[in-house]
């Protein structure tokens, strides 16, 4: 990334605008690879916005999307991913926004939006003389393909030094290995999904990493073929008290496997679209689970898909629909009548993706107040 310092400043001379106690915007956490703002609209009420810092900035700008489906915001955010040159840095974007969401609520913008068009201006705030080593710093880091690999170096120290408390030294490892591979995905111009699409799955993955839940071993994440639009995710724990947990201990004892392995497919469209999940083993009855192994959640389709979901609100939710709906681990009787394993295979991909197709249908045509007494 170019201009790590130029970064850096832009996000100080932001957080001084627009700080916690502003009354119009603020931000509320900022660093070299992402920032979190909030826009209060009229009445007070407030808009939670987030921006991903790609590692292309500023050739492409941030990555922005709201915890709101509302389409006054929607719509000022949508503006940001067409913008060029200049405006692709995060205090132009921010200045765009800012101009856009007021607009779009019909009030007034604060004095401080002016202010963002001269507080990172070398040429008003010293003069042509005194900014003239600044200019000519910036335009030899724009133009020196070295320094510029070397600031993208610093950026992933940067990050790393963020995130070595926070997580085990394996899964640094396994987030710099993803970004080296995009880089050489983007340098080789074979990128696949979206720059929208990896960034937020990248910046779900560092979440996970750095939660209590992944770390007290509630589930565990494995990246298939190191593809961050395939995740294989092991729900290793349960409601302790429910018959599905129960049934983990049996297969445990009787195959040696201690937890229900989940499939999730990205879209290059994510987050704007769910992820398709499927349950693809052990064998389940109950917890609508549907013939196929997918799962009848409206969360999971896109009428109830927000793009505020995290992937892991999403697992907590699917463990927790398991169990409501009484989900059972389908054992084959043995000749004395007891449990045996499961022996059944596994769910496959095609059969889960037609299941859940059908049962869309069903439920856009009755409404999801009662699932289908078949499948859901």
């Amino acid at each position: 990334m170019a201009c790590l310092n130029t970064l850096k400043q832009e996000i100080r001379t932001l957080e001084s605008l627009f700080p916690k106690s502003h009354e119009r915007f603020q931000i509320i956490t900022a660093s070299v690879d992402e920032l979190s703002c909030r826009f209060v609209g009229k009445n007070g009420k407030k808009y939670e916005i987030h921006a991903n810092i790609t590692e292309t900035y500023p050739s492409t700008p941030p990555v922005w999307f709201a915890d709101s489906e509302e389409t006054s915001v929607t719509n000022a955010v949508q503006i940001l991913s067409n913008t060029t040159g200049r405006d692709n840095h995060v205090i132009n974007q921010v200045g765009i926004l800012l101009k856009e969401l007021c607009r779009l609520h019909s009030i007034p913008e604060p004095p401080d939006v002016e202010r963002l068009t001269t507080a990172f201006d070398p040429l008003r705030l010293n003069g042509v003389a005194d900014s003239a080593p600044q200019r000519m710093e910036d335009d030899a880091e724009e133009l020196d393909e070295d320094e510029e690999s070397e600031a993208e170096e610093d950026l992933h120290l940067d990050m790393d030094e963020g995130d070595g408390d926070e997580m085990a030294l394996e899964h640094l490892a396994t987030l710099e290995r993803l970004r080296q591979n995009q880089r050489q995905d983007y340098l080789k111009g074979s990128v696949s999904g979206s720059v929208q699409a990896t960034d937020r799955l990248m910046k779900e993955l560092r979440d996970i990493y750095r939660s209590d839940s992944f770390k007290k071993g509630m589930y565990s994440i494995e990246l298939v073929n190191d593809s961050l639009y395939e995740w294989n995710i092991r729900l290793k724990c349960v409601d302790p008290d429910s018959p599905l947990h129960t049934d983990l201990v049996l297969l445990k004892e009787k195959e040696g496997k201690d937890s229900i392995l989940l499939n999730m497919l990205f879209k290059e469209t994510y987050p704007f679209e769910p992820p398709f999940v499927r349950v693809v083993y052990p064998m389940i009855s109950g917890g609508y689970v549907l013939i196929g192994g997918a799962i009848c959640m409206e969360l999971l389709t896109k009428q109830g898909w927000s793009s505020a979901y995290t992937v892991e609100a999403v697992i907590m939710q699917i463990s927790a629909t398991l169990v409501k709906g009484k989900a059972r681990i389908q054992f084959q009787p043995t000749a004395g009548g007891g449990k045996a394993c499961t022996g059944q295979g596994q769910y496959s991909l095609a059969r889960a993706q037609q299941s859940f197709k059908s049962l869309v249908q069903i439920h856009e045509k009755n409404g999801w107040f009662t699932p289908p007494k078949e499948d859901g």
